[in-house]
């Protein structure tokens, strides 16, 4: 009988959420998205390591300000992550933002810019990547200019309907809505265990997917941070779904069959609403999940970058 994984495959765009070039070999998703902590994960196996030291030779040669040197290698050593899947998968690679410019718009336009041209010098074109941003006001308004300058963007860490009308409006190319941290904040807050089907992970994705596609919204959906293979399985059709190496395996030995739950056929007619910064902030206030889980978010992916870069400090200082 055909797998999980397999079947999975064709209703949904299958994507790794992962830097483990071994696992992406083994898996062969469409595209991969990446992040600060997988980039930090990545570059400590072996598999980086001449990578690595490439990087800090180069840095060794740059001018400037340790600070800006150091941040310098941490871009070249996400672009070098980036790069080896992208020799891998045939889709797309989401490469992020620093973190600690989530709330600056031309900051944020700035560092996408580097990104791209960055890829480019390495024969990758923009058409396979992805940059990613924190589903800010801020970070929403970045997406919106480098969508018109043709770089697709992916708007990550995004939590409620309000940021998914916002990317909507700014023309997005597609969006990461996060399943697990959004059951995680309400397994905390209500101590109740959830079925698939009452997840309200799943149902939030469920809604911004009816949304889009009853008011012809071609942005794309794609479920990330999962904590099971049940809520993927809830949210099969949806248009891609990013997931870990674990939960792809689980996939891949798990048989019986798998029923489509979206389709832009079946989705519920709702209303289009209008979001300007005054109402996305306000709606974003009253979420309490969303406020909390946003902000941990950058939090946790600012940290991972701290640590990166003090990594590279430290190997710098020791190649010196």
């Amino acid at each position: 009988m055909t797998s999980k994984l397999e079947q999975l495959r064709a209703m949904t765009t299958v994507v790794a959420d992962t830097g483990d070039i071994e696992a992406v070999r083994r898996l062969k998703p469409v595209d991969c998205t990446t992040n600060p902590t997988i980039v930090l994960k990545a570059l400590g196996t072996p598999a980086f390591a001449d990578a690595v030291t490439e990087a800090v030779r180069w840095g060794q040669s740059q001018g400037g300000n340790r600070e800006g040197v150091v941040s310098a290698v941490a871009d070249r050593l996400a672009i070098s992550v980036g790069a080896a899947l992208a020799e891998l998968v045939p889709g797309r690679v989401s490469t992020e933002v620093d973190a600690d410019l989530s709330f600056d718009t031309e900051a944020s336009i700035a560092k996408a810019r580097e990104i791209v041209k960055a890829y480019d010098a390495r024969g990758i074109s923009r058409d396979r990547i992805l940059i990613k941003l924190a589903s800010t006001w801020e970070g929403i308004r970045a997406a919106e200019v480098l969508q018109k300058e043709g770089i697709d963007c992916n708007l990550t860490l995004l939590f409620n309907q309000a940021q998914a009308i916002a990317c909507a409006d700014a023309g997005v190319f597609l969006i990461s809505p996060f399943v697990g941290r959004i059951l995680d904040w309400h397994v905390k807050a209500s101590g109740k265990t959830f079925t698939a089907e009452e997840d309200p992970g799943v149902l939030s994705v469920r809604a911004i997917y009816d949304y889009y596609k009853s008011n012809g919204i071609n942005t794309i959906v794609m479920g990330a941070s999962f904590r099971n293979t049940g809520e993927i399985e809830a949210l099969a059709g949806c248009d891609r779904l990013t997931i870990s190496p674990a939960l792809l395996e689980e996939l891949d030995a798990a048989e019986g069959t798998l029923e489509r739950k979206l389709s832009p056929e079946k989705a519920a007619k709702v209303s289009p609403v209008k979001i300007d910064e005054k109402a996305f902030r306000w709606m974003l206030n009253e979420d309490a999940m969303a406020t909390e889980k946003l902000s941990e978010g950058i939090r946790a992916f600012a940290k991972d970058l701290g640590s990166l870069r003090a990594m590279i400090d430290k190997e710098l200082k020791a190649a010196a």
